[in-house]
């Protein structure tokens, strides 16, 4: 296995030193020895023990200054008092890349950082690649590198197959092998990050891209520390059509200013990751089994081209079933055209020709009907993927092998299409399927999930990359402190965002006076930095007539006293009174991990309550903006409802493509935007945003919090 990645020094080095290494092969610092030596890998390998000649049958070498020629990997398991001792021994050796197993860094505590941080930095000064500490390590069976000591190749080294794994958690990791073991699935490479001091899932997600052998890639993430380079390696991956699958775990949410902002207390962080994971291309797992499947999936033949999806079977109630999971799953089930349905009748009398297509038990007298139903359905109907239900077929003395050479000869002769057998099968025969190309899965219904999802894949590494607006680097700095309702509608109406002509008055005779110039029918609003929620304080007063303009300031401005007697208050704001159209939120988090995230969402007043909310990494452009629009659940409200006129959804991705390049090039001076609502008018009359929140970093401080 020759590659040419940054990565290769540790995940196909040359040669390997074990720093610890046991004699005793079921110890951890014995097993990855054992585990190199069943591999058959062809490297040097040095064992490198002070108080042994031999171990396991090498030669042992007091330290690695001893070893002989170059090293170009190391592995450390000693340990963690003597760890930051062998790390400086690479480092005068040249070693290139190091796997740590040892535990008690960063994991434990104060003292464990910065032990951690002293690793890291040796790493990072001579440029050695660091996996770990704290990892299971990993292997490519592609050449019998093993520096782990997972007791997955306890009973002995695994097949190199087409399926990538980069994990956070080894023990987990372990578990995901056996799991895809069981499932039939062989893992070529397979990496366990640890602590990330150095090398990062995304930096294993990177190599797999380059590797030629790797068909998909899965991953189990807990966190991810740097998005941009994520999202860098994944867009690696597509482009060398690899998929890339991540079972994500752990959520929480985001805490800054979660009292004032609407986004803050909706962009929860597994909101955030969901919506970014699949921005950038990444098929989301939910549970083990759903990672497993999905890989298992995506490495059985050619993925699926188009979501048409053709259904033969034998029975009828397992055609109802799989035609319900592809409506839900979004797949196509096309009817046959009139002739094929023809000819099908022709073959089965009493068949169902529509499609789902059910042949029945015909085939048990005419096994024929196979090859020329399959031929059909690939043929001149031109189904991408087929799914077949043959429930014991598949075991059955009489019907196994004639089932068996109908489904391979057909995947033979359509080499570029997509194929899946529902059925109940040996596991010899199950294998046979597997070898060529065929996934089989008991569960009809996970196997129309299953070509769902590697449909979805399929369609990410075919889509092409939607443009990406240019982020200016010359706009005025945002204000510090309180920014006001008018002052935030000044700034984001600079950024691209429709805003109302208003006035800001700060008495009964100016409120007057913008009433009579503003047009009939007023709203009023309180302006005040100390009162982000306006509507719930008795801040807003909507339909006034413009003549009472000048009493309602004075009737809103004693309220307020009432409810919020420590509140200052800049003055009332009067905007004309709009009719027609839907209210949204448009609001922005500062993510921890992706940077400014956008959030869209059915606003108002309900926003918390139906969290009907979306969102995207920043920044973005209108093809973007419109995906993000048709995500959510509300989208038929916006498109017209129940006679009610569509809505201008063109000036709502525009506005969305604009607050995207504006909070991207403001990253660093806010942490939460919302404009709720953004009224998005009838088509064609556009959207203009009716309040707007800008929160700074010293927005609130300790001393000086938001009256309730």
């Amino acid at each position: 296995m020759t590659i040419s990645h940054p990565l290769a020094p540790l995940l196909a080095p040359n040669s390997v030193a074990i720093f610890g290494a046991s004699n005793d092969p079921s110890r951890i610092s014995g097993r990855s020895l054992r585990y190199f030596r069943e591999a058959g890998y062809k490297g040097g390998l040095y064992p490198i023990n002070p108080t042994r000649d031999t171990v396991q049958g090498l030669p042992a070498f007091a330290d690695i200054a001893s070893v002989p020629g170059a090293v170009e990997c190391a592995v450390i398991a000693v340990p963690a008092n003597l760890a930051i001792e062998a790390m400086e021994a690479c480092v005068v050796k040249g070693v290139k890349a190091v796997v740590m197993f040892t535990a008690g860094f960063a994991e434990i505590g104060a003292e464990g950082r910065a032990m951690q941080q002293r690793i890291t930095q040796i790493a990072q000064d001579s440029g050695i690649r660091l996996c770990g500490p704290n990892c299971l390590g990993l292997f490519n069976m592609r050449i019998g590198h093993t520096p782990t000591f997972s007791s997955f190749l306890e009973e002995g080294p695994t097949p190199a197959g087409p399926l990538g794994m980069v994990t956070q958690s080894g023990a987990f990791g372990t578990h995901l092998l056996a799991l895809t073991a069981r499932r039939g699935i062989q893992v070529g490479v397979w990496l366990s990050t640890g602590n990330e001091a150095d090398v990062s899932v995304a930096d294993g997600i990177s190599f797999l891209a380059d590797d030629p052998e790797t068909k998909a890639i899965a991953c189990y993430v807990e966190a991810i520390k740097d998005g941009a380079a994520f999202a860098e390696a994944v867009a690696r991956a597509r482009a060398n059509g690899k998929p890339v699958i991540a079972m994500k775990v752990g959520g929480s949410t985001i805490g800054a200013a979660a009292a004032a902002s609407h986004t803050a207390s909706l962009a929860g962080s597994d909101a955030v990751y969901d919506s970014a994971l699949r921005q950038i291309g990444v098929e989301r797992a939910k549970t083990p089994e759903d990672l497993v499947e999905i890989a298992y999936a995506c490495t059985r033949g050619s993925l699926p081209s188009s979501r048409r999806l053709a259904v033969m079977t034998m029975s009828g109630g397992a055609g109802v079933l799989m035609a319900d999971a592809a409506e839900e799953e979004g797949l196509d089930l096309a009817p046959l055209s009139e002739a094929s349905q023809k000819q099908v009748i022709e073959w089965v009398p009493f068949a169902a020709a529509r499609n789902p297509v059910d042949v029945t038990a015909q085939v048990l007298n005419d096994p024929s009907i196979l090859d020329k139903s399959f031929d059909l359905l690939y043929g001149p109907e031109n189904f991408q993927s087929i799914v077949g239900f043959f429930t014991t077929w598949a075991s059955s003395p009489q019907m196994a092998e004639p089932l068996f050479r109908a489904v391979t000869g057909a995947v033979g002769r359509y080499p570029d299409r997509y194929f899946a057998l529902s059925g109940i099968a040996t596991p010899e025969m199950q294998r046979r399927y597997e070898a060529a190309g065929v996934g089989v899965f008991e569960d009809p219904w996970r196997a129309v999930e299953a070509i769902a999802a590697a449909t979805r894949c399929s369609e990410r590494l075919n889509a092409p990359s939607l443009p990406i607006p240019e982020v200016p680097g010359n706009l005025p700095p945002l204000p510090h402190g309180r920014i006001a309702e008018h002052e935030a509608k000044a700034i984001l109406s600079a950024a691209g965002i429709p805003v109302l002509d208003e006035r800001l008055a700060t008495s009964s005779a100016e409120a007057a006076a913008a009433g009579a110039a503003l047009g009939d029918r007023l709203v009023l609003k309180i302006v005040s930095a100390d009162i982000p929620h306006k509507t719930e304080m008795g801040g807003v007063m909507l339909d006034v007539p413009a003549a009472e303009a000048g009493p309602a300031y004075d009737r809103m401005i004693e309220r307020i006293k009432t409810r919020a007697p420590r509140a200052r208050i800049d003055g009332v704001l009067i905007s004309p009174m709009l009719k027609g159209g839907i209210e949204m939120i448009l609001g922005v988090q500062n993510d921890p991990v992706f940077g400014p995230v956008v959030m869209l969402g059915l606003g108002g007043i309900f926003v918390e309550v139906l969290k009907d909310v979306t969102f995207r990494i920043a920044p973005f452009g209108v093809e973007e903006a419109h995906r993000m629009i048709r995500e959510l659940r509300g989208v038929g409200m916006l498109e017209g409802a129940r006679g009610q006129p569509p809505c201008d959804l063109d000036a709502l991705a525009v506005a969305l493509c604009n607050l995207s390049v504006f909070v991207a090039a403001k990253r660093h001076e806010f942490t939460s935007i919302d404009i709720n609502p953004l009224l998005v008018r009838p088509k064609g009359q556009g959207a203009v945003a009716l309040d707007a929140l800008i929160l700074t970093a010293d927005t609130v401080t300790e001393d000086d919090e938001p009256t309730p």
